[in-house]
């Protein structure tokens, strides 16, 4: 693998300094000014509050109340050595782990007893249980309630025509490996029976006859559209100036999972590792009431209040 510059690993040596610093919590709460009329204004945005936090997610966490969030969207490092601005992402494996158990179990005292917990977790073709070894820790907090694929590069052949390929994937030079086009999102819940909105991303039926066919459809048009979820990356030019993270999963991922888990006045949402706010873009796509997040990189926290529109108000410290 190809060295990368990193900054220095912090003195301290717990499982839950590994992926952090000594950064001084800092609340940064901020509402969403009004959008301006536009064309290109999504139609569905509202006046969602946002609520910033600059430090440690598991000590943040603990500041907010118990059964609080509705859904959890989120992308924790994947400890695959990954080039982060302010942290280190190779870790023992089971020192990683056991920070994924503890942030997690916040996360799971402040979701509510009907709440949804989407885990975006991916892997490398040499690391190839490393999401399993994840939901498999997780199984004494959560019940795993659903598994979806979110698909960023795919090759179709529709019938009678020549093959279409969509997306975007790493490439990979390798003799034993083939490239590696998806990653995992797990939906987990606290009992395993969160009733969900199964057409919040519906699609049309192909063949028109089963509109009548199925009786659950009630003469609609639209059914489930299932946990193979295809959402590309958009096609940026500079990396440093469009998307200035290493690890980062498309708003509209997010908004996806925000929907299905279903719209109701008063959502909350909630992303422990904001990073540069494709969370928070994807709650507020949604209306949201409320979007509650975590990162501990200055730098990131600033690109995502600048990406979001909203002013980011100078840092007090808490008492």
């Amino acid at each position: 693998m190809k060295p990368t510059t990193r900054k220095p690993r912090s003195k301290n040596s717990a499982a839950t300094a590994m992926f952090s610093q000594d950064l001084f919590p800092v609340a940064l709460t901020v509402e969403e000014t009004p959008p301006q009329a536009s064309a290109t204004a999504a139609p569905s945005a509202s006046r969602t509050a946002f609520e910033f936090h600059h430090g440690d997610c598991i000590a943040g966490m603990k500041t907010l109340a118990a059964d609080s969030v509705d859904v959890v969207v989120t992308s924790p490092p994947y400890n695959l050595d990954i080039a982060y601005s302010s942290f280190r992402d190779d870790a023992p494996r089971e020192a990683f782990l056991d920070w994924c158990e503890q942030w997690c179990a916040e996360v799971r005292r402040v979701l509510k007893p009907d709440g949804s917990f989407f885990l975006n977790v991916g892997a490398a073709p040499a690391n190839p249980w490393f999401p399993h070894e994840v939901v498999l820790r997780l199984r004494k907090l959560f019940v795993l309630q659903n598994t979806l694929h979110w698909v960023k590069s795919i090759t179709i052949q529709p019938k009678n025509a020549a093959e279409i390929s969509a997306g975007h994937f790493k490439p990979l030079n390798s003799k034993r490996y083939i490239n590696d086009c998806h990653e995992y999102i797990f939906h987990l819940t606290r009992n395993g029976d969160t009733p969900l909105d199964r057409l919040g991303v519906g699609v049309a039926y192909m063949d028109k006859s089963n509109i009548a066919r199925w009786g659950h459809t009630g003469g609609k048009d639209k059914r489930c559209r299932g946990n193979n979820w295809f959402i590309p990356y958009k096609t940026i030019v500079s990396r440093e100036g469009e998307r200035p993270h290493p690890a980062t999963f498309p708003a509209q991922l997010a908004e996806w999972c925000i929907r299905v888990h279903g719209m109701r006045d008063g959502l909350v949402v909630m992303d422990p590792f904001l990073g540069i706010g494709h969370a928070a873009e994807g709650a507020r796509a949604c209306g949201v009431e409320k979007f509650i997040g975590f990162e501990i990189d200055a730098g990131y926290l600033g690109e995502a209040c600048k990406r979001l529109g909203v002013p980011a108000p100078k840092p007090e410290r808490a008492d």
